[in-house]
């Protein structure tokens, strides 16, 4: 065995040898959470549980991935490897994949991704609405994602025009064997619930299940969690705080883990409150704001290590003036220290706080990352390889279809594609079947007709190639879009050779991953593709992966930086406004929490007098959060009175550094 127990402190030791029935681990922010759970793992390894029976469920993949790469170092490399770690929806994959038809589907249904979801809605409602009404489909969208994760079915009946959307939407989903990524939850659920059998079985294969982030569950993955345990002591280890649920916006219900012992009684509950990332000082401000919020369950977050600077709260007369002060503080104190950039992150309650900061660092030219560039699988160029392999894997996938039945151009124009539609609508047929219609094809021109049995047979043939066993999925693809000239049409479309070559580097780039996929795995092309729809979290361009780190506190959540500026902690904008109406501010105070347990070493705090906001100035106040973070190593200070200090010697010194280093650029 690789692992010391040793190592842990009492609770995580505690947590980790704890032996049956269900455990409540509170881990508070950087306390060893992701240690104490691999702990957990390897003893239970130790102790003879079969690896292949153990199962992690966590949010992101990159969790997951940081679960097993730890494992891997920790126990045997072959029993590392049967221990099963997940995201819900690829555990949802899972469990659909093999018994989908129990429930009206075909087991190779299609993801649907947020474009394919609203290019579907907003067909659903220009079907469905009166000439004289109107809903945005991004709207629709949301609701129909809040209707199904508070587990809503769609109504039977057209009363309301939301209704009638979400109804039509969904039998339109069913038509195209396609599910949202909602859905993955709502049918997995519902397949355990109506299959006993089907329950039964994953029952069967799972003797210990840990959940991380337990505290942004919702109700739906709740009900997934409960059914997939049994016993009168159900070995589910569940790993949360209810100080850092920052998501009830998007559906998620802190009462999942306040209220544990509903679902599990007499849990064995345990409290990491030993923090490994920040000093006292800074652990103070955040234990004094959170002990305001009259729901939780207590914890005191404690670090060994002494001394550290004091939180700073500075007065700053306008948002121009906050940007550029944070930037030449940031600049001055790592001139100073010469540290890397990368130490260093500013934090925000809302994504349009960028702006300024951005101009600012611009202009001194500091190197930055803006979290929450476009993704790699949002570029055009691999949407389209997307939709070509969708298509070939399910040719009743019309929004794939449609993406690609004129891309590149091959003489099948809007007004041909309008009638297919039209046609497989008026005699229930996916586009596909439509467009190979003789009686379709009777009302197109020969031209049209000849590009459509062209089309036609490029998939035909690429999905009866994919489909031979031992064939190179990877070639098929690079023929196929080779033979129809994609590449080609791809770099007529851009605007310069640049683009061009990024564009063609990402479709190699691709292709490259769909070649390492088949030489690990025996799932083919729907295989793959369920692995990039599961693998589409955000990431950054590449060009923008080193700098000072731009990024809204939601998303900084799980992150740590050595030097933090968290940055207009004003009332109405951190608690945000809409939060005294809606009865979030508890929220919101965990919302400000987790940005002060991101700091490291140093954290300073901001707040604007004056604020720009739709082009004219709002004059502000501090946050209520402010007053409760002060104590013990916290100082207030204001823009006007650290402008008007003579510098000191450092100060002159860091000047000096960073004038050179700026030169030497």
């Amino acid at each position: 065995m690789k692992f010391r127990l040793f190592d842990l402190n009492p609770e995580q030791y505690d947590a980790a040898t704890h032996e049956t029935g269900p455990m409540l681990i509170l881990a508070g922010a950087g306390t060893g959470k992701t240690r104490t759970v691999t702990a957990r793992i390897a003893w239970l390894i130790s102790q003879g549980v079969d690896a292949s029976k153990i199962m992690a469920v966590t949010f992101t993949n990159k969790a997951a991935r940081e679960l097993k790469e730890r494992i891997a170092g920790m126990v045997d490399p072959v029993q590392a490897k049967q221990v099963t770690a997940s995201t819900f929806h690829a555990l949802c994959m899972r469990i659909l994949r093999a018994d989908a038809q129990r429930i009206g589907y075909k087991n190779n249904f299609t993801i649907f991704d947020e474009g394919d979801q609203l290019g579907l809605i907003k067909k659903v409602i220009t079907r469905v609405c009166a000439r004289d009404e109107k809903m945005d489909p991004g709207l629709a969208k949301n609701l129909i994602s809040k209707a199904k994760n508070n587990g809503w079915n769609a109504p039977q009946d057209d009363e309301t025009l939301a209704g009638a959307v979400f109804r039509r939407y969904q039998q339109e989903l069913l038509a195209l064997n396609a599910m949202d990524f909602d859905d993955l939850l709502v049918q997995a659920v519902r397949l355990l619930s109506e299959h006993p059998e089907v329950r039964e079985s994953w029952q069967n294969r799972i003797q210990q299940l840990m959940v991380d982030e337990f505290q942004d569950t919702n109700r739906l993955q709740m009900d997934l969690v409960s059914m997939l345990v049994t016993g009168a002591t159900p070995n589910i280890c569940v790993v949360g705080d209810d100080d850092q649920s920052i998501y009830g916006w998007r559906g998620a219900e802190v009462s999942n883990i306040l209220e544990f012992e509903k679902h599990f009684p007499n849990p064995r509950i345990i409290r990491l409150e030993q923090n490994y990332r920040s000093t006292n000082k800074i652990l103070g401000a955040a234990n004094r704001l959170i002990k305001n919020n009259p729901r939780r369950r207590a914890k005191n977050l404690w670090s060994p290590q002494e001394g550290g600077e004091d939180v700073r709260i500075v007065a700053i007369p306008d948002d121009r003036k906050e940007a550029d002060f944070v930037v030449e503080e940031l600049a001055a104190h790592r001139a100073g220290s010469n540290l890397p950039w990368e130490h260093f992150a500013i934090l925000y309650r809302m994504n349009a706080q960028s702006r300024l900061l951005e101009e600012a660092l611009r202009k001194r030219k500091i190197p930055y990352r803006l979290v929450g560039g476009k993704s790699f699988f949002d570029r055009r160029e691999i949407k389209d390889i997307i939709s070509y392999m969708s298509a070939i894997v399910n040719p009743a996938d019309d929004p794939s279809l449609l993406r690609i039945i004129n891309t590149p151009p091959r003489g099948i124009g809007a007004t041909t594609v309008e009638l297919a539609l039209d046609f497989s609508v008026r005699e229930s047929l996916s586009l596909f079947e439509a467009l190979q219609d003789t009686r379709y094809q009777e009302t197109c021109s020969k031209k049209a007709v000849t590009a459509i049995r062209d089309f036609v047979e490029v998939l035909q043939t690429a999905r009866i190639r994919c489909m031979t066993p031992g064939e190179d999925v990877a070639s098929v693809i690079s023929d196929l879009l080779k033979n129809c000239q994609y590449m080609d049409d791809l770099r007529k479309s851009c605007k310069t050779p640049e683009e061009a070559m990024n564009r063609e580097e990402n479709v190699k780039e691709m292709l490259r991953a769909l070649n390492d996929y088949q030489q690990r795995s025996s799932e083919g092309l729907l295989g793959f593709l369920d692995e990039v729809m599961l693998n589409r979290e955000r990431e950054e361009d590449k060009d923008d992966a080193r700098g000072v780190t731009l990024i809204t506190l939601h998303a900084a959540k799980g992150l740590e930086f050595p030097h933090v500026f968290l940055l207009g902690v004003e009332d109405g904008v951190l608690p945000h406004e809409r939060s005294k109406t809606e009865n979030t501010v508890d929220e919101e105070r965990r919302l400000f929490y987790v940005g002060i347990t991101r700091a490291m070493s140093t954290l300073m705090i901001s707040w604007c007098r004056a604020r720009s906001k739709f082009g004219s100035t709002m004059h502000c106040r501090p946050s209520p959060f402010l007053r409760e973070i002060t104590g013990e190593g916290v100082v207030e200070e204001s823009y006007d009175e650290i402008m008007s200090r003579p510098m000191d010697e450092v100060d002159i010194a860091a000047q000096f550094a960073e004038l050179r280093a700026r030169l030497g650029r």
